[in-house]
C-alpha cells in the first residue's frame, strides 16, 4: 500500500518522525509521499527522502501560500523537481476559493505556471482543491488539451477529493486520478460514498492520509499517519465489493504508474 499524500514533514511528527514511518512499513505501507507547500517546506520534504526508506516527495506552492511566493521559490521547485529523483510530482498546487488567504487572480496564476513547469519535466501533478472545483476543472481541462506524451492520459490526482459528482466525472474524464482520505470512512459522507462507488473505476482510485489531518475511523480526533492507511483501503473495499487485498494491489499499481514508480503490493 502507498500514501500517496501524507505533510510528514509537519511539526506534529517531530517527536516520532522515525517511528511514524516504521509503524508504517509494520502496517504494509511501504511508500510515503511527502507534498511540499511552499520555498520553506519543498527543501525539508526533499531532505526526508534522504533519511527515509520509501519516502519520496512533491514539491509546490500551495494556493494558501501563493500571494507571498516569488519568482524564486518557482526557480525553486523547478531546481528540487530536476535534481533529485525521489522528487516524482509537482504539488501540492491548486486552488482555495475557502481561506480566501491570495487573491483568485494569484492563485489562477501560479496555477497555470506550475502546471506548465510539470509538463515540461514531465512531471504529474497534486492538486487541491476546496470550493474551487468548477475554476480548477476549466484551468485543468485547458492545460490536458495542450500535453501530449504519458503525461496526457494520466496527469495527475486530485487529492483528498471531496467536491461535487460533476467535478469527479470532469476529473476523470481529463485523466486525473482521485484520492481518498479519512473522510470516506465517516459515517456522514454519503455524497462522497456514492461518488467512489457510482462514478470512479478502480483503475483511478488512489488512497491518501493528507496526515496529520482527516484521521479515518476508528481513529478519529487523533492525529493520522501513514499506518491508518488499511483502515481507508478497507472501507474503499467494501465500497467497490472487492477485497481488502484487491483494493490494495489496485490502488498501489494505481499510484505506480500515476508516479512513473517500480512499487508492488
Amino acid at each position: 500500500m502507498i500514501d500517496t499524500h501524507c505533510h510528514l514533514n509537519f511539526d506534529a511528527y517531530d517527536d516520532d518522525r522515525e517511528q511514524v514511518v516504521e509503524r508504517a512499513h509494520a502496517a504494509g505501507v511501504r511508500q510515503i509521499i511527502i507534498p511540499g507547500i511552499d520555498g520553506q517546506t519543498n527543501p525539508a520534504v526533499v531532505e526526508l527522502t534522504q533519511r527515509y526508506d520509501g519516502v519520496y516527495a512533491a514539491v509546490g506552492i500551495h494556493p494558501n501560500s501563493t500571494a507571498s511566493a516569488t519568482p524564486e521559490d518557482l526557480a525553486a521547485v523547478k531546481r528540487l523537481a530536476q535534481d533529485n529523483v525521489r522528487v516524482i510530482a509537482i504539488g501540492e498546487i491548486g486552488l482555495d476559493y475557502y481561506w480566501d488567504k491570495s487573491p483568485r487572480t494569484v492563485q489562477h496564476d501560479m496555477l497555470r505556471a506550475q502546471l506548465d513547469l510539470a509538463a515540461q519535466l514531465n512531471l504529474p501533478v497534486i492538486l487541491h482543491n476546496r470550493e474551487s472545483g468548477y475554476d480548477l476543472m476549466a484551468i485543468l481541462e485547458d492545460w490536458v488539451a495542450g500535453l501530449t506524451g504519458p503525461l496526457r492520459e494520466q496527469p495527475g490526482v486530485l487529492h483528498s477529493f471531496s467536491a461535487p459528482p460533476e467535478i469527479a466525472e470532469r476529473a476523470l474524464a481529463a485523466g486525473f486520478y482521485l484520492g481518498f482520505t479519512g473522510p470516506i470512512t465517516f459515517k456522514k459522507s454519503r455524497v462522497l460514498r456514492r461518488i467512489l462507488h457510482d462514478l470512479v473505476p478502480l483503475d483511478r482510485i488512489l488512497v491518501e492520509t493528507d496526515g496529520p489531518f482527516l484521521t479515518p475511523e476508528p481513529y478519529r480526533g487523533k492525529r493520522n499517519e501513514p499506518a491508518y492507511i488499511p483502515f481507508i483501503v478497507e472501507r474503499l473495499a467494501e465500497l467497490k465489493g472487492v477485497t481488502k487485498e484487491e483494493m490494495a494491489h489496485s490502488t498501489t499499481k494505481n499510484a505506480a504508474r500515476l508516479f512513473g514508480q517500480d512499487w508492488q503490493s
